[in-house]
């Protein structure tokens, strides 16, 4: 019988930020010295971006179908894990999810690496344009992060019916 290889161990997200934000660093520094702050902090927030709607684009292709939110919250450890997130979830159906973020280690993590001035560029950046890929049909809409000094983070998405 052939040897079936199981998927690696998929690494808690706040590990894999903080090996990005260590690259993306070095990235932003050279681009600031050669082009200057404004067009690193663009570069830095497209790549993101992008980096963002591959990922839900990967992870809808693992799902193997179009996610609603229940399956949305069912990933949601991923970023939560090792105490990465604390939140207060407001409501949970399949077609709305509301939580707010109480306490965010990332924003600890990004200001700590000195990086707390971009830190929304490499991590809040990425939680709209992630449903992009995920579900064109999921709305997103947040007015506050403690990234930019708000006392909690307020995440609403919605399944916009057809």
């Amino acid at each position: 019988m052939p040897h079936e290889e199981k998927p690696a161990p998929r690494l808690p997200i706040i590990e894999q930020r903080r090996i990005e934000a260590a690259m993306l660093r070095q990235v932003y520094d050279v681009l600031v010295d050669s082009h200057g702050e404004e067009v690193a902090r663009r570069t830095i927030e497209e790549a993101v971006s992008r980096a963002a709607v591959a990922q839900g684009a990967a992870f809808r292709d693992e799902l193997g179908r179009d996610p609603d939110l229940d399956d949305f919250a069912a990933i949601l450890p991923l970023w939560t894990a090792n105490g990465a997130l604390e939140i207060e979830v407001r409501h949970a159906a399949p077609d709305r999810l509301e939580f707010d973020v109480v306490r965010c280690r990332y924003a600890e993590m990004y200001r700590a690496m000195g990086l707390g001035d971009i830190g929304h560029l490499l991590s809040c950046n990425r939680d709209g344009r992630f449903c992009d890929g995920y579900n064109p049909a999921m709305a997103f809409r947040r007015t506050q992060t403690l990234m930019e000094g708000a006392d909690h983070c307020d995440f609403r998405y919605s399944l916009e019916k057809d």
